[in-house]
């Protein structure tokens, strides 16, 4: 049995919130079938796995942090950084006003 090619990081950033253990997980740590389920099975994979029925996924977000990737936030974390600001120089005028009264 051959080992299907390991996922892309553009293909994991594209994952839905849960993913099958495998072949995404297995994929996504570079690891076989055998080797997916039996570190799974011994409580030993290095992302916290959720059993549903006999099913077992593994929530996005872990792997995510596990393989050290955090999808592109540079919009959001701009549009938060220009609100902070925003903010700060909206209430320094209040707290100006408020000290001199």
């Amino acid at each position: 049995m051959t080992t299907p090619a390991p996922l892309s990081i553009a293909e994991i950033l594209d994952l839905p919130a849960l993913v099958p253990l495998w072949p995404t997980v297995g994929q996504a740590l570079g690891i076989s079938e055998s080797t997916t389920y039996q570190l799974a099975a011994e409580n030993r994979l290095p992302i916290e796995c959720i059993r549903l029925g006999r099913r077992r996924v593994v929530r996005t977000v872990d792997l995510h942090q596990f393989l050290g990737l955090q999808p592109d936030n540079s919009e959001a974390a701009a549009g938060a950084t220009a609100t902070a600001s925003i903010e700060q120089v909206q209430q320094s005028p209040v707290k100006r006003n408020g000290a001199s009264s």
